[in-house]
């Protein structure tokens, strides 16, 4: 019953502050998680919540989400980028680059997008890079991903295995920069942020590969 009582009398800020330490909480014991079992390549999670409102009250209210969820190898001072075979390297045997490790990289969003011309409608996509002639694509795909791996699932992927270019939604020309710093481990993020667009990039070691979007109304 104490979750009732605080929902009847507590104001509506400490209630969300109450959710916020929950979740932060949940996450905090998901990062130790990984620290005991030293995970290689652990779990990836970026999110940007869009096409909201703030109310003085309530804070940013009426939002939708869009995530992108990836594995996240260490580079281990391997020449990732810069030998004649490294995008073979990269792809192991597939057609495309899972860009992250085990699980397949996963994008969701609840609003539509824009991606060059093609319309993504809300829903879970998998998520690849394409090397082409003409540089770097971001692909999503209507491929559903194995969660566990199960090699007699020819219905789902694990990583980019099996891929086929049949359950493409979109290619999209990627921006890629060559930057100082060199990150260990590789890293999504949502850069650029306005309500009506923003981009996606993908940091590792000493590359950056982003691919803008639009946000679209339903």
């Amino acid at each position: 019953m104490l979750t009732t009582k605080l929902k009847l009398h507590l104001p509506i800020v400490a209630i969300v502050g109450l959710a916020m330490a929950t979740t932060s909480s949940a996450q905090q014991e998901s990062i130790e998680r990984n620290l005991e079992r030293r995970i290689a390549s652990p779990a990836g999670y970026s999110a940007t919540e869009v096409a909201g409102n703030y109310d003085v009250r309530e804070g940013y209210v009426g939002g939708k989400w869009i995530e992108i969820l990836y594995g996240r190898p260490i580079k281990r001072e391997r020449n990732l980028f810069d030998l004649p075979d490294s995008e073979e390297a990269l792809m192991d045997g597939a057609e495309v680059w899972r860009a992250g490790a085990n699980v397949t990289t996963r994008l969701r969003t609840e609003v539509p997008l824009l991606f060059e011309n093609n319309r993504v409608e809300p829903g879970e996509y998998t998520v690849f890079i394409a090397f082409e002639n003409n540089g770097w694509n971001f692909v999503l795909s209507t491929w559903p991903a194995q969660l566990n791996y199960d090699y007699e699932n020819l219905e789902a992927l694990w990583g980019s295995y099996e891929y086929t270019s049949d359950r493409d939604v979109l290619r999209a020309a990627m921006t890629v920069d060559r930057i100082d710093n060199s990150y260990d481990q590789l890293s999504w993020q949502f850069i650029n942020m306005t309500s009506e667009s923003g981009a996606l990039i993908m940091h590792w070691d000493k590359v950056a590969a982003s691919v803008p979007f639009r946000i679209l109304k339903e």
